[in-house]
C-alpha cells in the first residue's frame, strides 16, 4: 500500500475514535445530569408557614425574676381573752364583717364582779383604819402638847397612820385592777375586717390569752416571696411585678413593698413582700406566682424555644438560600417580649430567618418552601 493511502487510513481511524470518545463523554454527562435531577426530585422539601420562622433582630429584653408565695393580709389580728371565764353568746362566725371597736365577744362577769366587790370592801376597810389612826394621832398629839405622854408615843401613832394610808392606797390599786378585769370581759375588735376563724365556741370556758377570733383586713394584701441569695441581689423596693393568682384568670399587678434585711436561718433565703394593687376577689392564703421586672437590656435576640441544645454547642436552625442551615450561637441574657421568653445570642447575622422550636429538628441542607408570601419580621407566638 502506498504511503499516502496509509496516511488517509490513519486520519479516518483517528476521526472515528474521537467521535466515539465524544459520544461516551456526552453519554456520561447526560447520565450525571439525570442522576442529579433525580436526587433533587427525591430530596424532601419542607413547607413552612410565616408563623414558623422569626427574624433575628435587636430587641429590648425585660429581665424578669420569678417569684412565688402565699397571699397574706397586711393587717390581721387575733382576739384573745384577757380574763378567764365562760364565753357567752354573740360570737361572730367566719365571714362576718366587724368594725374596729365593735363588741365581738363577752365573758361571764360574775367572777369579775365578785373580785371588784371584794377589792372595794378591802379599800373601805383600809379607809376605816385610816380614820382610827388619824383620831389616835390627833389625841396623842394633844396629850404630848399637855405633857401627859412622851413624844415616842406620838411617833408610833404617826407611823400607824402612814401605814394605814399606804394600805388604803394598795386597796385602791386592787380596786382598779378588779375594775379593769371587769371591763376586759367585753372583747372588742381591734381592726375592721372579716372574721376568718372562730377559735372558741359559746359556752366554752376560756383561759387567759385563749384565742377566740381571727380578723383579717382584705383591703390590703401582699405576697410573701422567698428568694435565694443570688436572686435577692437584683431586687429593689418599688420594682413592678405581674402575678397570677390561683383561681383568677386575670393577671394581678404588684409592687415590691419591703425586703427583709436578714436571711432566714438554715435556708439562707430572703423574704420579700409584694403589695398587691387590686385586691378584688382575692383571699388570704391563695398561692400566687409571677415575675418581677428587675431591668431591661437590648441585644440581638431569638425566642428561647428556637435555640436547640441536642449538640455539645447550642445552635439555631436558619433558612439560607432556600435551605436549612445550622448556626452555632452563644446565649446571653434572657428576657420577656410580649409574654414570650427571648434570649440574646451572638454568632448570628441580624435579620437571619430563624426557624422556631415547635417545627422540630431539620437536617442541614433540607430544602424549604414557604406557603404563601415570604415571611416578614414578626413576633413569635406565646
Amino acid at each position: 500500500m502506498k504511503r499516502w493511502q496509509w496516511g488517509v487510513l490513519v486520519v479516518v481511524v483517528g476521526a472515528v475514535g474521537l467521535a466515539g470518545v465524544r459520544s461516551v463523554v456526552h453519554r456520561r454527562a447526560q447520565q450525571a445530569a439525570e442522576a442529579q435531577l433525580g436526587a433533587e426530585r427525591a430530596q424532601p422539601v419542607v413547607e413552612l408557614a410565616a408563623s414558623d420562622v422569626v427574624r433575628a433582630e435587636v430587641r429590648t429584653l425585660t429581665r424578669g425574676l420569678p417569684v412565688s408565695g402565699s397571699i397574706k393580709a397586711v393587717n390581721s389580728a387575733i382576739v384573745k381573752a384577757r380574763v378567764p371565764g365562760e364565753l357567752l353568746e354573740g360570737v361572730p362566725r367566719e365571714g362576718d364583717a366587724v368594725k374596729a371597736g365593735e363588741v365581738v365577744a363577752r365573758i361571764d362577769r360574775v367572777e369579775a364582779q365578785a373580785r371588784l366587790k371584794q377589792a372595794q370592801d378591802q379599800a373601805d376597810a383600809a379607809q376605816a383604819q385610816i380614820d382610827i389612826a388619824e383620831r389616835q394621832f390627833n389625841n396623842n398629839k394633844a396629850l404630848v402638847d399637855q405633857g401627859f405622854i412622851s413624844k415616842s408615843a406620838l411617833d408610833t401613832s404617826g407611823n400607824n397612820l402612814a401605814a394605814a394610808r399606804a394600805t388604803h392606797q394598795a386597796a385602791l390599786a386592787a380596786v382598779d385592777l378588779a375594775r379593769k378585769s371587769l371591763e376586759d370581759t367585753v372583747l372588742r375588735a381591734p381592726i375592721s375586717g372579716l372574721v376568718s376563724q372562730r377559735l372558741a365556741q359559746p359556752g366554752e370556758r376560756v383561759a387567759v390569752d385563749g384565742r377566740i377570733l381571727e380578723i383579717v383586713d382584705l383591703s390590703r394584701l401582699e405576697m410573701e416571696a422567698s428568694l435565694s441569695a443570688a436572686d435577692s441581689v437584683d431586687l429593689r423596693v418599688g420594682q413592678q411585678a405581674s402575678l397570677q393568682v390561683e383561681g383568677s384568670p386575670r393577671p394581678v399587678a404588684a409592687r415590691v413593698a419591703r425586703i427583709n434585711p436578714s436571711a432566714q436561718a438554715g435556708s439562707r433565703s430572703v423574704l420579700a413582700y409584694l403589695a398587691i394593687a387590686d385586691t378584688t376577689g382575692l383571699r388570704q392564703g391563695l398561692f400566687a406566682q409571677g415575675t418581677v421586672n428587675v431591668g431591661s437590656t437590648s441585644a440581638l435576640a431569638v425566642p428561647l424555644s428556637a435555640v436547640r441544645t441536642d449538640r455539645p454547642a447550642p445552635y439555631v436552625q436558619v433558612v439560607e438560600g432556600g435551605k436549612v442551615a445550622h448556626k452555632e450561637v452563644q446565649t446571653g441574657e434572657r428576657g420577656d417580649v410580649d409574654k414570650v421568653t427571648w434570649v440574646g445570642v451572638s454568632g448570628l447575622a441580624p435579620g437571619a430567618t430563624v426557624i422556631l422550636g415547635h417545627v422540630g429538628p431539620l437536617r442541614e441542607g433540607t430544602q424549604v418552601k414557604f406557603t404563601g408570601a415570604a415571611p416578614e419580621a414578626r413576633p413569635a407566638k406565646p
